[in-house]
């Protein structure tokens, strides 16, 4: 029978068939390019700095992500019970204790980060310590250093710095067609060959940032769920994150400090419940709070 924790496998072969599909449009659009401008060294190009922006992700996201999220060092003694609780869990789960920080904002969220486990970061706003009790925080904290032990944090930098560079290529396509820099393939004698690799560039400028954001938000989404999954395994106590999940999804006021490029990272959107209304349920960052929770107790909170 089909449980909570049953799709944790399926989740992570579909989140790197997500990941394969990504590169392989990332270098498809270095062909293309490469091709329409008659220049190889296009497409090295393409190779070379997405494995450099990788790398840098790799050593520095949890710096990038702190930074963007204002967040600071959280102190043992003026923060005890959360250092202790996140102490506590780490031993449970067999991590390394990571280092715990403080957003302060009273919009109720939570974000892991860090390239591995022996360099994770686990954050939290003031919000979410007003307004949790200490089992439902701990269910939070759990959500999040599964991210830790699933290896979410990593995967998810990298697809940001992926879409990043995806939206600025395609751009910088568009500029040059609308600019008539065209390369070479203007000057040739095959009118129509020209006229239908525009058409498709002008095509593949538009929706390539598009189905970049897509495939951000498919694995975010199938991350969310299986962190849950791992998160009450670790706790034992599935209400405890479900009864969090409800009382955040009622906040619907966005975080002060916003960065479309780590939204992703967070446990629930920082856009806010109030923004969620208004989208598909297709653009947002999450999953909804209503599908989470039956997920985690069987039923709707």
């Amino acid at each position: 029978m089909t449980t909570l924790y049953t799709e944790q496998s399926k989740n992570v072969l579909k989140t790197w068939l997500l990941m394969s599909i990504f590169f392989i449009i990332v270098i498809g659009f270095g062909w293309f390019f490469s091709f329409y401008y008659g220049n190889p060294n296009i497409l090295y190009f393409f190779v070379i700095f997405s494995i450099l922006m990788n790398f840098f992700s790799y050593w520095f996201s949890d710096k990038i992500v702190l930074t963007l999220a204002g967040a600071k060092i959280a102190k043992r003694e003026e923060n005890f019970t959360l250092y202790t609780l996140v102490e506590n869990l780490s031993i449970t789960a067999g991590l390394p204790m990571p280092k715990v920080y403080i957003v302060t904002d009273d919009a109720p969220n939570a974000f892991a980060t860090g390239r591995d486990k022996e360099h994770a970061v686990v954050a939290v706003t003031t919000g979410l310590l007003t307004i949790l009790d200490k089992t439902e925080l701990e269910g939070v904290v759990a959500h999040e250093l599964s991210h830790v032990g699933n290896r979410d944090m990593l995967l998810g930098t990298v697809v940001v710095v992926l879409v990043g560079f995806v939206t600025i290529i395609a751009d910088v396509f568009r500029r040059n067609l609308f600019f008539g820099r065209l390369g070479k393939s203007r000057d040739s004698n095959g009118g129509g060959s020209n006229a239908i690799f525009m058409i498709i560039g002008i095509i593949l400028s538009i929706l390539a940032p598009l189905f970049a954001i897509l495939i951000q938000l498919a694995i975010s989404r199938k991350r969310e769920f299986l962190a849950d999954a791992s998160g009450a395994m670790l706790t034992r106590y599935p209400e405890g994150l479900a009864n969090a999940l409800t009382k955040i999804s009622k906040y619907s006021k966005p975080m002060v400090r916003q960065s479309s490029a780590i939204a992703h990272l967070y446990i629930a959107d920082p856009k806010g419940r109030s923004f969620d209304k208004k989208i598909s349920g297709l653009f947002a960052t999450h999953p909804p709070a209503e599908e989470r929770i039956k997920a985690l107790i069987g039923r709707e909170s």
